[in-house]
């Protein structure tokens, strides 16, 4: 199941990318052997200041036809790393091919869009920055595919 990492926003060169990156990496050496993966950066930019709609837009042509969409916003249900992986596990074993997580901007994501996802998830209550929101997603997959191959990074 190839993940798609949908983002507003471009994510400079600094220590979230370089976290990301290795989150990301990890996560494609642990998940291919569970068929998980590869993951994969898709970012848009709202050059015009169109605001909500306008990322929403450019978002929904980033979005892989036939994927299944799932928002991080802060409405969305928390659920802790070992429900995240039976998650993802349940859309691979479902023969899901693809699964876009959307991360919006700074006002975050377009009530449209939102109600047409499959799923939606949050960190918690407290609002977090869409470039960290980046990394902690890609460490969640990585953790994900830990746990789902009885790795050791994951501790109860």
């Amino acid at each position: 199941m190839r993940v798609h990492i949908c983002a507003v926003g471009r994510l400079r060169k600094g220590p979230e990318r370089d976290l990301y990156d290795d989150y990301l990496t990890r996560f494609d050496r642990t998940g291919r052997a569970l068929a998980l993966g590869p993951a994969q950066l898709i970012e848009v930019e709202d050059k015009k200041g169109g605001g909500m709609p306008a990322e929403a837009a450019l978002l929904e042509r980033a979005i892989p036809t036939g994927s299944l969409i799932c928002v991080m916003d802060e409405r969305g249900k928390v659920q802790s790393s070992p429900e995240f992986a039976d998650m993802l596990g349940q859309w691979r074993d479902q023969g899901r091919q693809d699964v876009a997580f959307v991360i919006g901007g700074a006002d975050g994501i377009d009530p449209n869009l939102r109600d047409r996802a499959d799923a939606a998830l949050s960190f918690g209550k407290m609002v977090w920055p869409h470039m960290l929101v980046r990394v902690m997603l890609a460490e969640q997959l990585y953790r994900a595919a830990s746990i789902l191959s009885n790795g050791p990074y994951h501790r109860v």
